[in-house]
């Protein structure tokens, strides 16, 4: 299993960029979908939310691992019907857990090289969630503020930004807060196992991605 992925808040806390995965035989045998043929230099992901449509302009020039990454995740439907799982006020909107497994269980060892960081962790910026050094798998995360002085030096490098939709992604439901065991909100790994069946069960508010597409 994938441990939390954590960022250090000052010298107290510890917020997570979470992301788990299975371990043993099905985390050894599962391979990714194939690699997408050309990625364009910039190109759009367009979320269709539960709260709206929100646009993501990716550069490659940023980081061009995670942009291609991204394109062939986006084009093999990962993050269709994928929750908004953890939405801290004032800091990040995180998603990329997929709500069926199977998915999941299929991108397990997918992680990607790391990107220098290009660009800085401003409001409305994009990046992949990491734990250490050539981490990144499929969990991205907005800005919902400036972020830059906390993640640019360690190493959070964004490939993209909110051009259009960020009162959609102001406007996603955060009541439930940090996630466990830190605070009341889901548990990553029940949402490796159990997927959306645990989230609607247990979290029934959280907003959604119904696709996702590349314009």
């Amino acid at each position: 299993m994938r441990r939390i992925w954590g960022i250090t808040l000052g010298a107290a806390a510890c917020l997570a960029l979470t992301a788990c995965s299975p371990s043993g035989d099905a985390q050894k045998n599962a391979k990714p979908a194939a690699k997408a043929d050309v990625v364009p230099a910039v190109y759009n992901v367009v979320l269709d939310t539960s709260k709206g449509p929100v646009t993501i302009e990716v550069h490659r020039d940023w980081a061009p691992h995670g942009a291609d990454h991204l394109y062939t995740l986006v084009k093999t439907g990962f993050y269709d019907g994928a929750r908004f799982f953890r939405v801290v006020r004032d800091f990040v909107v995180q998603f990329g857990i997929s709500g069926d497994p199977a998915k999941d269980r299929l991108w397990a060892n997918a992680n990607i090289l790391d990107d220098p960081v290009q660009e800085s962790n401003v409001k409305g910026a994009v990046s992949y969630a990491k734990e250490g050094p050539n981490t990144r798998s499929t969990q991205l995360f907005i800005n919902l503020k400036d972020n830059g002085r906390l993640l640019d030096k360690t190493g959070f490098a964004p490939i993209g930004r909110i051009t259009s939709g960020m009162d959609v992604v102001e406007s996603l439901y955060k009541f439930y807060g940090e996630m466990a065991p830190r605070g009341q909100g889901p548990d990553a790994t029940k949402i490796l196992t159990e997927g959306n069946a645990y989230l609607d069960g247990k979290f029934p508010r959280l907003d959604y991605i119904k696709k996702a597409t590349i314009q």
